[in-house]
């Protein structure tokens, strides 16, 4: 086999098992809809009212839920058969998508209609979320776990090249209508491959057994563990200020680069081919630390900073690719720590919180940013952003090395996540203490 070859199948030996293909293969198909809805949905609230703060809201709408419910949904992950589960709010999801393609077949839809049925769809994102990210841990063995995460997050992002380019070109040729008939369409994909999955394959964590105080037992784990600690910090920060994309970019495209919607989506699927190949790129990573995620965000940061300056939209377009890779390379680094260095109990509830402080903030972001963008410019949101994303990356630089404490008032603790190692723990080889 050549070095190409051994490298291709390195990248993607997760797609052998079966369960795994079959989850990838829905997913793919779904997330693509989904894209394609939260574009579409976007493009006819900016439609409707031409406001930045009216968008900002929708954003509030569609992720408010996972903020008010999000830790209680990662108990419910814990506690649950995480495919029955994902049948369930998939459907619920699948229901939300036809309930929008109702509102936009109407000659004006109402704006508070759109708010709602975007707020019930939020219900279902707060639950899928922790499911579906803990269910992958459970299609694969250990040594399969960073390459079947990051192969995840490669699905994720490559979903959104494809969900707003055709978002793009369903708006402008049938209408928004179809656009969310074809997402409503598009679940059956992921739940027929739920139901087709071999269950016997399954490695399920044990679940939770029900008792008083587990959503804050989670958040007292999350918070005495350094490396899941300061990533999440991070997350918050640049979740509220930086990962605004369904806000600001729609603005950035049409009312600072002078484009229309169609520049907004061609702007949105080059960051996500970049996002795409900065994925595929980390698939193949053999360890993962605090030290990485905070030069990523350093990265993210910078890249945002360059699109804030881009004077034509040639040059944002070749820009959009850089902060897809650089924005995906902090990602898929935070949640792989927090996918292996999590116990397996509390993985489903420390995603959740993660999932909280990522797109949970957002409807506190999205009307910040929203706000911004119409006093000043999306030029200003951006800048915001890439501020907020350095400094948390210089945060999380600092935390682990000042005086030999960290933030939780121990002495810091450097995680190696290895490719093909089983769950870390304090007496792994893998995690070396820093020097203060």
């Amino acid at each position: 086999m050549t070095a190409l070859g051994r490298a291709a199948s390195d990248t993607f030996r997760s797609l052998h098992i079966r369960n795994f293909r079959l989850f990838f293969v829905g997913q793919t198909i779904s997330q693509v809809g989904n894209w394609l809805t939260l574009v579409a949905q976007t493009l006819l609230v900016l439609r409707l009212t031409d406001s930045g703060l009216a968008v900002g809201v929708l954003a509030a709408a569609q992720f408010g839920p996972l903020l008010v419910f999000g830790a209680f949904a990662g108990l419910v992950a814990d506690r649950s058969d995480k495919r029955k589960l994902l049948l369930v709010v998939q459907s619920l999801a699948m229901a939300q998508s036809f309930g929008l393609a109702a509102l936009a077949f109407m000659d004006r839809p109402p704006l508070a209609a759109i708010y709602v049925v975007a707020l019930l769809g939020g219900f279902a994102v707060a639950f899928d979320n922790p499911a579906r990210r803990s269910f992958v841990v459970e299609l694969v063995p250990d040594d399969h776990i960073n390459n079947a995460v990051s192969l995840n997050s490669a699905l994720m992002t490559g979903s959104r090249v494809l969900g707003p380019a055709l978002a793009g070109l369903l708006v402008t040729t049938v209408g928004f209508g179809w656009a969310f008939v074809v997402d409503g369409l598009s679940y059956i994909a992921v739940l027929a491959c739920l139901v087709k999955m071999d269950t016997s394959q399954l490695r399920p964590a044990p679940e939770t057994m029900r008792g008083r105080g587990q959503v804050r037992a989670g958040l007292r784990y999350a918070r005495s563990l350094p490396e899941l600690w300061i990533p999440l910090v991070m997350m918050a920060v640049i979740g509220t200020l930086a990962f605004n994309f369904q806000t600001v970019l729609p603005l950035f495209a049409t009312r600072d680069l002078g484009g229309g919607e169609v520049t907004f989506t061609l702007l949105m699927s080059l960051v996500s081919l970049g996002a795409l190949f900065g994925a595929l790129a980390t698939a193949r990573r053999q360890s993962v630390s605090v030290h990485t995620v905070s030069l990523a965000a350093i990265a993210f940061g910078l890249s945002l900073a360059l699109l804030t300056v881009a004077p034509t939209t040639g040059v944002a377009l070749v820009v959009g690719v850089l902060v897809g890779i650089a924005s995906i390379s902090f990602m898929t680094a935070s949640t792989a720590i927090v996918q292996m260095r999590a116990d397996p109990s509390m993985r489903g509830r420390v995603l959740a919180l993660q999932a909280i402080v990522f797109l949970g903030s957002t409807p506190i972001g999205g009307p910040i940013v929203g706000a911004i963008a119409d006093a000043f410019g999306a030029r200003y949101s951006l800048a915001l952003g890439a501020l907020a994303t350095i400094g948390a990356g210089v945060f999380g630089l600092w935390s682990f090395r000042r005086g030999g404490v960290d933030i939780a008032g121990r002495a810091p603790v450097e995680v190696l996540v290895p490719v093909g190692g089983g769950q870390p723990s304090l007496l792994d080889p893998t995690i070396t203490p820093r020097a203060s």
